[in-house]
């Protein structure tokens, strides 16, 4: 069984009121549903750049200018 840690999370009201919302139609606990989010999401998000990236895009464009 994977280790648990309890952590804070803020979120916009709207967002966490879907959430509930979400748990409460698949009568499942909000945690159930951040990591099922998580899992669904986490390859289209490391598709997107990094920081260190736009950084450099950034400086590759000033450089061209």
């Amino acid at each position: 069984m994977a280790t648990k840690k309890k952590m804070t999370l803020y979120l916009p009201e709207e967002l966490l009121n879907e959430m509930r919302q979400e748990a409460l139609r698949q009568d499942r606990s909000l945690s159930w549903i951040m990591e099922a989010a998580w899992k669904v999401a986490r390859e289209r998000l490391r598709e997107m750049p990094g920081v260190e990236e736009l950084y450099e895009d950034y400086e590759d464009y000033e450089a061209a200018s």
